[in-house]
């Protein structure tokens, strides 16, 4: 069986509110052993830490104010930020970022509420979940000030073009691939892209409940996209780049070690220490 991190789902959306644990007993039974919440406000952050804390090996979270909450920062929300940053089940600053293409927040209040979290990720040596949506050059350049200063980054939910990956690439960023990559209509630029994104440089996410791949065999009923569905992702990953499953589903997984800074999986330590019986 694989061994997987989901690196980005909104466990505490409602729409998880009645079968949250049996969710997650469905995604550990096809091996996505660990799974990080996205926090999207300071609310949402709060929620997401707390439910990580209830399976401390199992859930992680991100703590940070989506482009379309950008409005809403403040000093105060910036101060609980830096606060949850320092509390164990967070890994990541974020979701934070740019997105245009609906402008829920003014562009003004975007740039300066990814400016201010890209700096706490400076401070706080936190790692950054990236958010962008048509807005690709305002994020190279800001990303551009600042990542000397930062120990690293995901261009979460990645659905640009081969250019767009290899300047995510050149900042030495790793990159999220969700079931976008399964859909027939909007996909066929991610899935010429993936070719060329090493798997040095892979994460693989659900971003549950959105995002369910078209290409499932059985569409779940409610159209809600959960992390059990990860499995079918890195296999069309797989498939795409013509490459081992086992493989990528491993780099994708040390990947995530590496970046959020996650112990080495049981599955890792039972495999490793097997392998030293059978050379001793």
């Amino acid at each position: 069986m694989l061994d997987l991190i989901d690196i980005g789902l909104n466990l505490t959306h409602d729409s998880f509110a009645d079968d949250r644990d049996a969710v997650i007993g469905a995604a550990v039974e096809v091996g996505v052993n660990r799974m990080i919440v996205t926090g999207t406000t300071v609310t949402a952050s709060v929620q997401a830490a707390e439910l990580a804390t209830t399976l401390p090996e199992r859930l992680f979270a991100t703590a940070g104010i989506h482009p379309h909450h950008a409005a809403e920062l403040d000093r105060d929300s910036l101060a609980s930020l830096e606060a949850l940053l320092a509390t164990a089940p967070v890994v990541a600053v974020g979701e934070c970022g740019l997105d245009y293409f609906r402008n829920f927040s003014p562009r003004d209040a975007q740039l300066a509420a990814f400016e201010a979290q890209l700096e706490l990720a400076a401070g706080s040596g936190m790692p950054v979940f990236l958010h962008q949506r048509d807005a690709h050059d305002d994020m190279l350049r800001l990303l551009g000030r600042y990542r000397s200063r930062l120990v690293g980054g995901v261009a979460h939910c990645f659905t640009g073009t081969r250019d767009e990956l290899a300047a995510y690439l050149d900042l030495d960023l790793f990159v999220g691939i969700t079931g976008w990559i399964c859909d027939e209509r909007r996909g066929e630029s991610l899935r010429q892209a993936i070719v060329d994104l090493p798997l040095d440089r892979l994460l693989v996410e659900t971003d549950a409940p959105y995002l369910t791949p078209r290409d499932l065999p059985a569409q779940p009923k409610s159209r809600r996209n959960e992390p059990k569905y990860l499995p079918h992702i890195v296999a069309r990953i797989a498939a795409l780049k013509q490459a081992d499953l086992a493989e990528v589903a491993a780099a994708s997984t040390r990947n995530a070690e590496i970046l959020f800074g996650l112990p080495p999986s049981a599955a890792a330590a039972t495999t490793d220490q097997s392998e030293a019986g059978r050379t001793a």
